[in-house]
């Protein structure tokens, strides 16, 4: 009986086996939460690089982003074609 319950201890104890085993999966998986968000730092570094030293970047993201155009510029709209059929 005493072995059963040293055996039951080892496997569910607080630093049993099944334990140890759920830990190595949350540091796994902290990790590779971890590279992910050091990736998405990287990107927003480029970033914000660009966009202290690239004005031309500003034009595009101006352009792009929030449908700026320069003085004297034409926007011509042309229908979709889904539209035309109708």
């Amino acid at each position: 009986m005493v072995i059963f319950l040293m055996f039951a201890y080892a496997i569910f104890g607080s630093r049993g086996v099944l334990r140890i085993f759920q830990a190595e999966k949350q540091k796994h998986e902290l990790q590779l939460e971890l590279a992910e968000l050091r990736q998405q730092q990287e990107q927003l570094r480029y970033e914000i690089e660009r966009l202290q030293k690239d004005k031309s970047y500003w034009e595009h993201l101006a352009r792009t982003k929030l449908g700026m155009v320069r003085e004297g510029e034409l926007i011509y709209y042309l229908p979709d074609e889904d539209i035309e059929r109708k």
